[in-house]
């Protein structure tokens, strides 16, 4: 390899250690060459490009891309793991590689700017993958809310249905209709019977009261008679 082609890798390097979210440095010795391109490909599925690079090279892509993490995880053959998406998905693959083939250890790496250990990065392969975490996040939060909807939803329900009755007893929504009064001539069949039966009396009583007036007194006629 010439000096231009050193050059265009360690400008490779420094690019995909600037683009990668999360990277993690594996101590990849015994490793076959088809094993590695197992492993690549599964970290591609993964959204990671597993890179195996001169440590004189990446030390001088690290310099370039102001990564000085990463320079202390150079010691012994090292490969790389450029992290572009979900890195628990990434950490699955390498461990489920490792636990295989009983090869590869992860010595450490960055995630945002922050320094991971290898006991971290094997904590991470071990996380659920982030749709899950998603899933399940989603599932804490709409749980809760789903019960005070359904809650609410009762006690509305629940309310207008009370108001309803009020209005139709008339306590709200203005007075209550006072009741109609009888027109002329409804009157009650009870109170018809009563009034004809005053009428009768005070009939027969003013004919008692004519027949009195009428009568001569037996006074009158004896002394009519005597004269």
């Amino acid at each position: 390899m010439n000096r231009e082609q050193k050059a265009a890798v360690v400008d490779e390097v420094a690019d995909q250690i600037k683009g990668a979210d999360t990277i993690f440095a594996i101590d990849y010795r015994g490793i076959s060459v088809k094993q590695a391109m197992d492993l690549r490909r599964q970290l591609s599925e993964a959204g990671a490009k597993f890179q195996i690079v001169k440590n004189r090279l990446t030390v001088r892509a690290a310099d370039k891309a102001g990564a000085e993490d990463l320079k202390q995880l150079l010691e012994g053959p090292t490969a790389f793991a450029f992290v572009a998406g979900d890195p628990a998905v990434a950490a699955k693959a390498v461990a489920t590689f490792r636990r295989q083939s009983g090869l590869l250890e992860f010595k450490g790496g960055t995630m945002a700017g922050e320094f991971l250990t290898a006991e971290q990065l094997d904590a991470i392969a071990r996380l659920p993958a982030r749709d899950a975490l998603n899933a399940q996040f989603v599932g804490v939060l709409a749980s809760p809310i789903t019960g005070l909807v359904r809650g609410l939803g009762s006690l509305i329900s629940g309310l207008a249905i009370q108001l309803g009755q009020i209005q139709e007893q008339g306590l709200v929504g203005g007075a209550a209709e006072e009741p109609a009064e009888p027109a002329p001539g409804d009157e009650a069949p009870g109170d018809a019977v009563a009034e004809a039966e005053t009428a009768e009396q005070e009939q027969e009583q003013e004919q008692e009261e004519t027949e009195t007036s009428e009568a001569p007194s037996e006074g009158g006629d004896t002394e009519s008679e005597e004269g």
